[in-house]
């Protein structure tokens, strides 16, 4: 069984949400983003914790930033030194459904929650697509 983890890439806030049953995603503690340098290797100590297969990048797919995004990414991951595979996700809509998923907690705190449940969605996405094509 694969051990995926997503990244919600943010310049401020990383969340990872992390799955290794296709039916059970779980988010995990964000990243708080001090620099480039640092955010990676936080990120790399995680996925070298879970000894994650894939990595699923929550991206805006069909904007007109989607170019400049993924050049943002492939830099970021090339830092992580992940050498498994990535894919990207559509992470339209994530932080709004994220955002609605939270009402009636304090989600106005930005330690993170909200950027790691929005990974959460986007990995839940990419493995109910994938669930789909098997």
């Amino acid at each position: 069984m694969l051990k995926y983890i997503a990244i919600d890439l943010g310049l401020k806030r990383i969340g990872l949400a992390y799955s290794a049953h296709k039916d059970i995603v779980t988010p995990l503690n964000a990243v708080i983003r001090k620099n480039r340098n640092q955010a990676s290797s936080e990120v790399k100590k995680v996925i070298d914790e879970w000894e994650v297969d894939v990595v699923v990048v929550g991206i805006p797919l069909g904007g007109s930033s989607e170019d400049e995004m993924r050049r943002r990414i492939a830099h970021f991951m090339n830092l992580v030194d992940f050498k498994g595979e990535v894919f990207y996700q559509d992470e339209a809509g994530s932080s709004l459904e994220a955002e609605n998923m939270m009402k009636g907690e304090i989600k106005y705190i930005r330690d993170g929650r909200v950027d790691s449940i929005s990974a959460m969605v986007i990995l839940q996405r990419f493995l109910q697509q994938k669930k789909i094509v098997c």
